[in-house]
């Protein structure tokens, strides 16, 4: 016996171990898949979801799948086997008695099950109003200096008191249904004990029963029934994990409105360099047919800056006649030379 509990207590570690290994895990690579999903949003999207959201979503919702993960590995693989188990020997201690399993187990299925099904409702509303107190704080942070400029001190303090209660309201509500499964569960324990022990004092008494017998298979129907409180609690947990998984993965799934260039920039493979400039025609969007939206050369270069040296910027300014551009000239910006095509411009304009 000594042997099998210390191989029980080894297998009850490495459960944990490795449970608690799985959910870290879990935790990680959802945070890691959220940022680089919001990476690639665009201000639509951001919009959207709001940043106090998403903040929302990348740390308390996955923080809630991860304790489902932690609980499942430790805590739901165990409770079946501990009820199965519980099950197979009080029925071979004695079957007679077995009616108050029948009993015992689908009321307290049925206790707990009516106290989750009006919690599952106020999860996703706490969810929601997380998000709104991240919201309020977070706007107060980012524009304290206007608050304290305005003196608006007392309008936030209302502001975030009213979210702040929001939010305990429904965890109140919660609270206090998820408190009043320990005395459902104490209650129908203690009754079922009571039951046991009475019915099985009089088999004791007519001799078709052992006073070792009854013991155990008391024994054995409390364990039934912790696995089974054990397994409710677990359904606690289920649905909050279950809205936290949806809005994690409505967020997972959205696509960015702002698509990714099919091509990028690339060398030349005859010179091996990048290429640094582009044609007029370039410039327009594909499939525009409007010629007026094409610059012409003249005002391409125009705009086309060329670099001069220290000299021709200290050259005084002449007539258009003289074969320079007074406005170039008084710029300082471009050689005015008369073979260029600004000056020969300017000086066309020039002419009576």
């Amino acid at each position: 016996m000594l042997a099998i509990t210390l191989c029980q207590v080894i297998c009850s570690v490495a459960a944990v171990y490795f449970g608690a290994r799985a959910a870290m895990s879990v935790g990680c690579d959802l945070r890691a898949a959220i940022f680089h999903r919001v990476g690639t949003f665009s201000e639509r999207e951001v919009t959207r979801f709001g940043a106090p959201s998403l903040i929302t979503r990348t740390t308390n919702d996955v923080q809630q799948v991860q304790m489902l993960v932690l609980m499942t590995c430790t805590l739901l693989v165990s409770a079946p086997i501990l009820a199965i188990g519980g099950v197979i020997m009080a029925l071979r201690q004695d079957i007679e008695l077995s009616w108050l399993l029948a009993v015992s187990v689908p009321v307290l299925l049925i206790a707990l099950g009516a106290i989750i099904v009006r919690m599952v409702p106020l999860f996703r509303p706490m969810q929601v109003r997380t998000d709104n107190v991240n919201r309020v704080l977070r706007e107060q942070l980012a524009g304290i200096r206007v608050i304290r400029a305005f003196v608006r001190e007392g309008l936030e303090e209302r502001r975030f008191a009213v979210a702040n209660e929001e939010v305990m309201d429904v965890s109140i509500r919660a609270g206090r249904l998820f408190a009043l499964m320990f005395p459902v569960v104490l209650l129908v324990l203690n009754v079922s004990s009571v039951a046991v022990i009475s019915f099985g004092a009089f088999r004791v008494d007519s001799g078709s029963m052992q006073i070792g017998t009854l013991t155990a298979f008391l024994s054995y129907l409390m364990q039934i029934l912790m696995a089974v409180t054990m397994s409710t609690f677990m359904a606690v947990l289920i649905p909050r994990a279950a809205v936290c998984a949806d809005r994690i993965s409505e967020v997972l799934s959205t696509e960015s409105s702002v698509s990714t260039p099919g091509s990028s920039l690339s060398r030349s493979p005859s010179s091996g360099r990048w290429p640094t400039s582009c044609s007029p025609g370039s410039l327009l969007p594909s499939g525009s047919s409007n010629s007026s939206m094409r610059p012409s050369r003249r005002r391409m270069m125009r705009l086309r800056p060329r670099r001069i040296s220290p000299a021709t910027r200290s050259r005084p300014s002449a007539s258009p006649a003289a074969g320079w551009c007074s406005r170039t000239c008084r710029s300082g910006t471009y050689p005015t030379c008369r073979s260029s095509t600004i000056c020969r411009w300017w000086r066309s304009r020039a002419r009576p």
